[in-house]
């Protein structure tokens, strides 16, 4: 495990086999960005230094390949839900830390103020997902840079909406070009939804073309 100053990361060819790299660092817009760019996120508990990960294999979804099952056809076409881009992006992040916490989350307010940063800048997004009573009932978020939209987390407090959220993301990536979502961890739920593991040297390739 490597220990980093600044932006400065080790190659992620260098990670472990459990995909951590390297400990320290800092949470500012450059630093994140940095790592985005080369593969590599920040995941680690509240009373911990901040970990940096790079693991091999890597779960990802190209928006093509999104799988809509029998059911969730349904629900998308009785408009269960309504969706937007961005209009709450404290809230989905929120969220998201909050229906994790009994079970722990390295979502803290560190990440959570950071996060708000790379959003107010333009790099952070969210997907928000809206009952007909206009509650917020689901969502994600991410950061995107280039045509690669890096997902971080998503939430769901009904029934299908954190596969809504997904599915109305895969599409609106396909409506601006954007061709590869990171899905990092390895999931039964993500690959039942078209995602697929590749390695790592094949994400940094892709990486490389597409920011």
């Amino acid at each position: 495990m490597y220990f980093i100053q600044g932006n400065q990361f080790p190659h992620p060819s260098l990670a472990n086999e459990d995909g951590l790299l390297a400990v320290g660092g800092d949470l500012s817009v450059d630093t994140l960005l940095t790592a985005y760019a080369n593969g590599i996120f920040p995941w680690y508990n509240e009373d911990e230094p901040i970990l940096w990960w790079s693991p091999n294999p890597r779960l990802v979804l190209f928006p093509k390949e999104i799988k809509v099952s029998s059911s969730m056809k349904q629900v998308l076409k009785k408009q269960t839900f309504s969706y937007s881009l961005n209009s709450d992006f404290e809230a989905v992040i929120r969220s998201c830390r909050d229906l994790r916490r009994d079970d722990g989350t390295w979502i803290s307010e560190d990440i959570i103020q950071a996060y708000l940063v790379l959003h107010e800048q333009g790099y952070a997004h969210s997907v928000e997902v809206w009952s007909d009573a206009n509650e917020l009932v689901g969502g994600l978020y991410g950061v995107g840079m280039g045509k690669v939209f890096f997902g971080e987390s998503m939430f769901s407090k009904v029934s299908n909406s954190s596969k809504a959220a997904l599915i109305f993301l895969a599409y609106h990536c396909m409506q601006e070009g954007i061709e590869l979502i990171d899905c990092q961890q390895s999931t039964n739920h993500l690959k039942s939804m078209g995602a697929r593991e590749i390695s790592r040297d094949e994400f940094l390739d892709q990486l490389a073309n597409l920011i």
